[in-house]
């Protein structure tokens, strides 16, 4: 149930390829690098993805529904920051392509939660997403239990929110993917001007409000908020979330920006 692509292949060699192809270093169970959510390459066809940067390699799994096998070529601080502390996966190392042994990926894994709503500001409703993970984002290369989620968005051009009655900056590159009214994806610039890739995307496609949809239909922008793990939680109403946003401000535990919706 395993692809292991003709890139792949080239990249990780015949040998290790072979293993991976005969289940004896396929790993079972694993959380997919698109989508974040649980997969079995024993009974669901499985993609081998290998991230390559400048000294290391690191092969992860996804769903083959989700995205194909295939290498995907990021900057060293891109595979160690984004691919592990910002998607949340964890993937296995493999060989790193000039045949140095890579460097693991530590560190737990993370699952980045998004909630959606309308935020008051300046007199008019704005659609906001607060996106919050579901456990603390170690930058590689620690070993404490500190929590780098926010700095690492910051290093992306997140801004620091101390009063959430004012607009986010805008912050280029990033949109909001929006498909048939239902939510798709959060999308970053690619590497080296390539197009942009999910920074965020769902499993499936998220419902929205028809209030909140027909907001961000008129300001075509949605402000993204994000908090480290524990700052906002699940709140059942939009007035409450407005107050769990203030005391995430107000303790220094707030980052924002603003972006273009992309779709409909």
């Amino acid at each position: 149930m395993l692809d292991v692509s003709d890139d792949v292949r080239a990249e990780i060699g015949d040998e290790e390829a072979d293993l991976l192809l005969a289940g004896e270093t396929a790993p079972g169970s694993y959380d997919c690098t698109s989508c974040r959510t649980p997969g079995d390459s024993e009974r669901e066809r499985t993609s081998t993805v290998l991230f390559v940067g400048e000294e290391t390699a690191v092969l992860a799994f996804a769903h083959a529904g989700c995205i194909p096998s295939q290498v995907v070529t990021v900057s060293e601080e891109q595979l160690q920051g984004a691919v592990r502390s910002i998607t949340g996966d964890s993937p296995a190392p493999a060989a790193a392509a000039a045949g140095a042994p890579p460097a693991p990926v530590p560190g737990g894994q993370a699952v980045l939660g998004i909630t959606s709503g309308l935020v008051l500001i300046g007199g008019e409703l704005h659609p906001a997403l607060v996106v919050e993970p579901t456990a603390p984002i170690a930058r590689p290369g620690t070993t404490g239990p500190g929590d780098d989620f926010l700095p690492l968005l910051i290093e992306q051009g997140f801004i620091p929110v101390t009063d959430t009655a004012e607009l986010p900056s805008p912050l280029a590159g990033w949109s909001v993917l929006l498909a048939a009214g239902q939510l798709h994806a959060v999308l970053q610039p690619g590497t080296e001007g390539a197009g942009q890739v999910a920074w965020w995307q769902a499993h499936q496609a998220l419902s929205v409000t028809d209030g909140w949809r027909a907001a961000v239909n008129k300001t075509q922008r949605v402000l993204v908020y994000a908090a480290p793990v524990g700052s906002i939680g699940q709140q059942p109403r939009e007035d409450l979330l407005r107050d769990a946003l203030d005391k995430a401000a107000a303790a220094g535990k707030l980052v924002a920006a603003s972006m273009p919706l992309a779709g409909t």
